[in-house]
């Protein structure tokens, strides 16, 4: 629960995670200067590329957790297709569907504790005014972790309604899905008393 990082080892384990950090911001950033299909193409080449340098397994587990982000293209294919600007849409969706991409394979190829010391050297700074960098750090932290885990959490609930029921399940999720996530996040706080707390 703790961590994202893919067993499998590949180069990017090697590179320091600030500078893995600092190329995902590079990268977001320009994403959104990019309007032409070639460089937008180009764009989802690149972390395809590096998922795939890793291995078969590497790129198996990097395509499930692709899988919560397809709900999402599809809502914009039907919006743009209603709206009738469908080449907008598809500039969305390739940003999107990139950006994930690359914060997934940073995520799968960098240590939670090294990404924990590059927020607290970027938040050193807030201990002047009081602010415990060490805890905001694993905050941001355990949020970045938690969200492809609480996206494949809803995914198996969705999937256990199905099973039960013919009805969609809509909203009928979300009071299972918060108690999931509470029930996580207890165990994620138990981890962290045992380990002597936040630091």
């Amino acid at each position: 629960m703790l961590t994202l990082t893919s067993p499998v080892r590949t180069a990017l384990h090697g590179v320091p995670a600030g500078v893995k950090l600092a190329g995902l911001c590079g990268f977001t950033v320009l994403l959104f200067r990019l309007a032409s299909p070639g460089a937008l193409a180009l764009a989802v080449v690149i972390p395809a590329g590096l998922i795939a340098s890793g291995g078969p397994q590497f790129a198996a587990q990097a395509a499930r957790m692709l899988v919560p982000l397809w709900p999402f293209l599809a809502l914009l294919a039907v919006w743009h297709g209603w709206t009738g600007d469908l080449a907008q849409g598809a500039a969305v969706g390739v940003r999107m569907l990139a950006a994930v991409a690359a914060a997934n394979l940073v995520t799968m190829t960098t240590r939670l504790s090294d990404m924990l010391a590059v927020l607290e050297t970027l938040l050193a700074p807030l201990a002047r005014v009081g602010l415990p960098a060490a805890r905001v750090a694993l905050v941001l932290a355990l949020v970045i972790r938690f969200i492809p885990v609480l996206a494949d959490r809803l995914t198996q609930i969705r999937a256990a309604f199905a099973a039960r029921s013919a009805r969609k399940p809509g909203w009928r999720v979300l009071l299972p899905a918060t108690l999931a996530a509470l029930d996580d996040a207890e165990h994620v706080a138990e981890a962290l008393r045992a380990r002597g707390g936040a630091g």
